[in-house]
């Protein structure tokens, strides 16, 4: 289920929503600021709050199945990573709303995601699970980063 919600969040939504929008309200976007939109809303905006809703209420979750911690004093850490990405993920959504918030979104999740992906690297005995997370960080944080510096340039 998690490879999933990943799958759809960080690669078919943000496609089909560009591709979408592109053909069918042609409003002069470019190609560019379209996947900076889209890839911000659904991989920074809505991944991150789903996953902070569920470190907040479920801890333990992220702990055991992700990290294999299994001391309950984590989840006190767990819970806040939640409020941090509840916090990210509150950028990301309200970007569609407020345009002016996409690249400020875009480069909040790509250094979260970023430095996420780099620890997961770190750690030799990843889990299944682990791993995706690994793979979806590293991929987003690519999407991100070159949306950014794109834009930054004025490119977008």
């Amino acid at each position: 289920m998690h490879l999933l919600i990943v799958l759809l969040l960080m690669v078919l939504f943000p496609i089909a929503s560009v591709f979408i929008e592109s053909i069918y309200f042609a409003n002069g976007a470019s190609l560019l600021a379209l996947t900076g939109k889209w890839f911000v809303f659904w991989g920074v905006g809505l991944r991150l709050m789903l996953a902070a809703v569920s470190q907040i209420a479920q801890p333990s979750f992220t702990a055991q199945t992700i990290f294999r911690i299994q001391d309950p004093a984590a989840l006190v850490v767990i819970r806040e990573l939640g409020f941090a990405n509840f916090a990210i993920g509150s950028l990301g959504l309200l970007s569609i709303v407020q345009p002016g918030w996409t690249l400020p979104a875009a480069i909040a999740g790509a250094i979260f995601y970023g430095l996420a992906g780099a620890n997961h690297t770190l750690r030799p005995e990843r889990t299944a699970s682990e791993n995706v997370a690994m793979i979806s960080d590293l991929y987003i944080f690519a999407v991100l980063a070159i949306y950014s510096a794109a834009a930054i340039l004025g490119a977008a």
